[in-house]
């Protein structure tokens, strides 16, 4: 897997790592591919301006966070429709969720 990240300081990097590795972890469980071995820290060659840290991630944290994750939808409306609707400060995302749950009866 190759990608890489950097930050500001010390945790800013980490924190970057962190959500990098649970990403491509993440992409890798959807494309149902192998997840590869960690390299033991023995293996790692690195610089004389390097240092090697262990980066860990838990990742019912990450799935939950990509279910729950907003997407965009564009809706057709009539355009005196949507006017009256902003007259009222209709929320349309939230009442097209609701509308949407309603149909499928969930009760969430």
């Amino acid at each position: 897997m190759d990608c890489a990240t950097s930050g500001k300081d010390d945790d800013d990097a980490f924190l970057s790592a962190r959500e990098l590795l649970g990403c491509a972890l993440y992409g890798l469980e959807e494309d149902e591919e192998d997840i590869p071995d960690p390299t033991p820290l023995s293996q790692i060659e690195v610089h004389e301006n390097e240092r090697v840290v262990l980066i860990d991630v838990y990742m019912p944290s990450i799935r939950m966070a990509r279910i729950n994750r907003s997407v965009n939808r564009t809706v057709t409306l009539p355009a005196w429709l949507n006017a009256i609707a902003m007259e009222h400060d209709i929320n349309f995302s939230q009442l097209l969720q609701e509308a949407i749950k309603s149909q499928l009866h969930i009760n969430r």
